[in-house]
């Protein structure tokens, strides 16, 4: 039984336990991200198939100026799940703000990032923070009483189902205060087909993304799962309006994590992320709920993706 826990391997393991345990066996999708699945989830990005980052991309090179006239002056800028920071540099530069807070649960992908942030921007106070930006946490004394930007990229609000969606914006909305602003991505509603193929690559980068959750457990979690015993399978819930990452057993199979057993029949799965997909009232409607007001919304030429830049509402309308 691991002795004593850092608090982010603590909750690793408590969702970890918790999710297995569950009658539909399941797991966050955020303890995805640890050094390797980082890495592995850049290598998707730049994917033939995987279509959400080059589109987001290009539009944000598009749109920013239109942006940048809405943010006010000596901003601070918070993003939410920095990972790599790929899309950041080009906010940074359109609109010099007085700080850049990156939130991210990784600590090394986190590290590296804000030191080649850093080193593009000299004159920026880079101040990062290892979080769960899913759970509470506190921003730094440095940006009180700057206006705020959040900056909530690649369609990560996908990953929460709706109520827990709501309830991260209203988070957001609380941490970042009266007057504050959110640029964030949402993927739009499209063909299934292409949607499968952007979650499940030929060159098979995707499954490795995933079945590394298994390897991080073993490694972090004193656990023996087969990981052999599994694979990839990306399914479209049309009900649902999501593209669901499982592990699906191939066998069965019997492993132990931090001492506690666990079975799986063949065929049972873990469901490890969902990617919901918005239309555009969906996504307005999403925001609302979650206390922010849409003010601009841009999309690419083919409607594949689409930014919103929203303000809070004011505490006498907030939910």
């Amino acid at each position: 039984m691991l002795a004593t826990l850092d608090p982010q391997t603590k909750a690793f393991r408590d969702d970890v336990l918790a999710g297995l345990s569950a009658p539909i066996p399941a797991i966050p999708a955020r303890w995805l991200y640890d050094q390797r699945g980082s890495e592995l989830f850049d290598e998707i990005t730049r994917l033939p198939t995987y279509y959400p980052t080059r589109t987001e991309t290009a539009l944000l090179h598009e749109v920013m100026p239109e942006i940048a006239a809405r943010i006010p002056a000596g901003a601070a800028v918070v993003e939410f799940g920095a990972g790599s920071a790929t899309k950041t540099p080009i906010l940074l530069k359109a609109i010099s703000p007085a700080a850049y807070v990156p939130v991210d649960i990784s600590g090394p992908s986190l590290e590296q990032s804000a030191a080649e942030l850093q080193a593009k921007f000299p004159a920026l106070d880079v101040i990062p923070i290892v979080a769960d930006f899913a759970r509470p946490f506190s921003l730094p004394v440095e940006i009180d009483g700057k206006p705020k930007l959040g900056f909530f990229p690649g369609s990560t609000i996908g990953n929460f189902i709706p109520w827990s969606a709501t309830d991260l914006l209203r988070q957001f909305r609380a941490l970042l205060g009266p007057c504050s602003q959110l640029l964030i991505g949402m993927d739009r509603v499209k063909p299934p087909g292409r949607l499968i193929a952007a979650y499940n690559d030929p060159q098979g980068v995707t499954a490795a993304f995933n079945l590394n959750l298994l390897t991080r457990i073993n490694r972090e979690l004193e656990g023996n799962i087969p990981v052999d015993a599994f694979r990839h399978e990306a399914r479209w819930n049309d009900i649902l309006s999501r593209i669901e990452m499982h592990l699906v057993a191939t066998r069965d199979v019997e492993f132990s994590i931090s001492g506690r057993q666990f079975s799986l029949r063949a065929g049972q799965s873990i469901h490890t992320e969902n990617s919901h997909k918005y239309g555009h009232r969906g996504g307005r409607v999403l925001l609302l709920a979650g206390g922010w007001t849409p003010i601009a919304e841009w999309t690419d030429p083919d409607e594949d993706f689409a930014i919103i830049l929203a303000e809070a509402q004011p505490e006498r309308f907030a939910p």
